[in-house]
């Protein structure tokens, strides 16, 4: 682990989930009023978190390193427990810009040869989030899939601005298909995935890898970030108040954008990118979310392309619901529902 939780870490952790078991009624009862905007209402164990558990107050833009810590140290409290029949072992592999790490998962009974592989590329905004911050969710992706996760550490703005992060998840796509036979994976059956960023990553890939000797077969993108030339509709509706705001996007962004213009490069928003010929896809997206709207936009995009697409929204949930899937009921039955669709698509 790169940061150590303090003491009072670890009792923020503790009151978290100890008040995550209390009866629902009495949940209710704390929270108030139920949040509704847009026609949606906002989950009630989702709303509890929300009001008791985020640290900062709306509007606040942290430091760098206190970015990264709280994505370690704080990324795994409501994620699903260690998997121990899930195996990981370590690999990197030279970039364009030096070393990638990644971290492989592989459950039990995977065969040795010839198994399917999603690689993921974890949120962050391109400025946090590790392999750490991540880990216990790949290990469960691995086991409940049974398939093989490829986690990637790709580099991270503003030491590493545009499109050196990009560059390297494209490059770690490419070291697996090569290497996949040594890894014991199919190339014809390696997907891609990822969270916000790095569901930009996925989508991404999945751009520019299509005519590829071994094009991804799949890509599941959950909330993802995919266009940082523009802000939609949610960004204002959703811009406060509910974990990620439209002012951390707005830091996010230029702290991973060299420039303005870059945001019109589909590398950077694949949105704009051209889709005729992607892999199929499936993107979940949180009600509660200023990236909410871009997703729906690009689900029609996909469709008008004849991508098939499947789109799950969840009205109920905040920006990172698949990272509390261990903890949190409703974000549990999204995860769920995940595991039926990557079953039957990887």
């Amino acid at each position: 682990m790169k940061y150590l939780p303090t003491f009072s870490e670890k009792i923020k952790k503790f009151l978290a989930l100890t008040f995550l078991s209390l009866p629902l009624s009495i949940i209710k009862f704390l929270i108030g009023k139920p949040i509704q905007i847009d026609g949606q209402t906002m989950d009630p164990v989702v709303q509890f978190m929300v009001k008791f558990f985020v640290d900062h107050e709306i509007g606040y833009i942290p430091l760098i390193d206190e970015e990264r810590r709280e994505f370690d140290i704080q990324g795994s409290w409501f994620a699903h427990n260690p998997e121990p029949s899930v195996t990981i072992t370590k690999w990197t592999v030279n970039g364009p810009n030096g070393e990638i790490p990644f971290e492989i998962h592989r459950p039990a009974k995977l065969p040795s040869k010839h198994a399917p592989a999603l690689i993921y590329y974890h949120g962050g905004g391109y400025v946090s989030g590790s392999l750490e911050s991540h880990q216990n969710l790949c290990r469960q992706l691995s086991h409940d899939v049974s398939c093989a996760v490829v986690a990637v550490d790709f580099r991270l703005a503003p030491e590493n601005k545009f499109p050196i992060g990009i560059n390297d998840c494209l490059a770690a796509y490419d070291a697996v298909v090569q290497q996949a036979h040594e890894l014991g994976l199919d190339p014809k059956r390696i997907s891609v995935g990822g969270d916000s960023a790095g569901g930009n990553a996925a989508a991404v890939i999945a751009q520019q890898r299509k005519s590829s000797s071994y094009p991804p077969k799949f890509q599941a993108l959950w909330v993802p970030w995919l266009d940082m030339s523009k802000q939609t509709r949610s960004y204002e509706l959703m811009g406060e108040g509910f974990f990620l705001e439209k002012k951390k996007m707005e830091w996010y962004t230029t702290n991973y954008l060299r420039s303005e213009e870059d945001g019109l490069n589909p590398l950077a928003s694949p949105s704009l990118g051209d889709v005729e010929g992607v892999c199929p896809a499936v993107i979940f997206s949180a009600g509660f979310d200023p990236l909410r709207d871009e997703g729906r936009d690009y689900v029609e995009k996909l469709k008008t392309a004849g991508v098939p697409i499947q789109y799950k929204l969840y009205e109920g949930v905040v920006h990172p619901f698949v990272n509390v899937a261990g903890k949190i009921p409703v974000a549990r039955k999204a995860f769920d529902e995940a595991i039926v669709i990557l079953r039957e698509n990887i």
